[in-house]
């Protein structure tokens, strides 16, 4: 259950509650949620870096060689120290044609549970076990459960409404549910917190970091802005409670604040939090439904807004943000693969001809 704080109207420096700090009294098993989510991570991590097996199916072109299996691709093809291209999309990660033409629906429910490669991993994990834990050591762990759960779903929502022929993965959607929730609280109790200050610089680290992240290859940050979305909205519905109690008249409500003041606190006692929670829940719930009806019907708004795939993406000399189809002729001599590019007529000259058609691709978007 949520913890409520009983005032009267307005509260002393020493009836104020630290938000992002641990509380005593709590029991460990209070933040079973957030433990369970990042075990479930990390353990799709590294299977996904045990299909990837760099070390065979690239050849030994692999970063950190000595792993063996556990190598992550050459950083010009992920920067961020993970698996292919073609790996991610088998894993379960978004793409506009598996989506759309294929119907692979199942991928939305996927797409939050994978990482793009180590450095993805290590700054989500940690910023979720920062913000989750403090929130569940104040909310608990179901709310905080159902919030992470539903964000992260909204979030694979909205990418879906934005994605290239690339693959995308949406793990920081959650988070960013997290942190939502986290600025609900902030915002609609204010004054009841004595380190707001330190609450809000927190939030807006994480928030800037993750985000910043978000413009390299296949993380997707349209994941990022619909669970943030939603949990503010969810944190409106399930965190919120009555936290401030009318002075009652034989203490000196009536005879003190007089009768107009009194009716006014005893209505925003009664109507001010159950009115916002109505109207949250109506907007999560439009929120939702829209966008599962805009993607089951296809719809694609990058085609229509040029600017957007740069709110997920930074050109830079390894990659590009526009979504192009690639195509590439080969020649294969010498037990040497020359591969060019059919768009801009580059090419390279592997030391191998035995890769499959999927590796195959990943190389002529690698130098395409």
């Amino acid at each position: 259950m949520a913890e409520c704080i009983d005032v009267k109207l307005s509260p002393a420096p020493d009836q104020r509650i630290p938000l992002m700090r641990s509380r005593r009294g709590r029991r460990r098993g209070d933040t079973w949620v957030v433990s369970v989510f990042v075990i479930i991570q990390i353990g799709v991590f590294i299977a996904t870096m045990l299909v990837n097996d760099c070390w065979n199916n690239s050849h030994g072109d692999c970063v950190l060689q000595p792993l063996g299996r556990f190598s992550f691709q050459p950083l010009p093809e992920n920067p961020l120290l993970g698996p292919s291209q073609s790996k991610l999309d088998e894993m379960g990660a978004l793409r506009w044609n598996l989506l759309t033409e294929h119907h692979q629906t199942w991928r939305l429910f996927t797409f939050p549970f994978l990482h793009a490669g180590l450095f993805h991993l290590l700054l989500n994990l940690s910023s979720v076990i920062y913000v989750g834990v403090n929130l569940e050591h104040h909310f608990g762990p179901i709310r905080i459960g159902i919030i992470y759960a539903l964000s992260a779903f909204v979030g694979s929502l909205v990418a879906s409404l934005f994605l290239q022929n690339i693959p995308a993965v949406g793990a920081s959607g959650a988070l960013y549910g997290l942190l939502g929730t986290l600025l609900s609280e902030l915002v609609w109790n204010w004054k009841f917190h004595s380190n707001k200050i330190s609450a809000i610089a927190s939030l807006v680290f994480v928030f800037v970091c993750n985000f910043v992240l978000g413009f390299l290859p296949y993380v997707d940050n349209f994941a990022s802005m619909g669970g943030f979305i939603s949990g503010f909205l969810l944190g409106s519905v399930f965190l919120l409670c009555p936290q401030i109690q009318p002075v009652a008249p034989n203490k000196g409500g009536l005879i003190d604040y007089g009768v107009k003041s009194y009716v006014k606190l005893k209505l925003k006692e009664k109507l001010d939090r159950p009115v916002l929670r109505i109207v949250s829940l109506i907007l999560f719930s439009l929120l939702l439904a829209g966008c599962l009806v805009a993607v089951l019907h296809g719809i694609n708004i990058s085609s229509y807004c040029t600017w957007c795939p740069y709110v997920d993406c930074i050109p830079f000399t390894s990659w590009h943000c526009k979504d192009t189809e690639t195509s590439c002729e080969t020649m294969v001599s010498n037990a040497q693969l020359t591969m060019t590019c059919i768009g801009n007529g580059n090419f390279r000259v592997f030391p191998f001809t035995n890769i499959s058609r999927a590796r195959f691709n990943d190389l002529c978007n690698l130098i395409c």
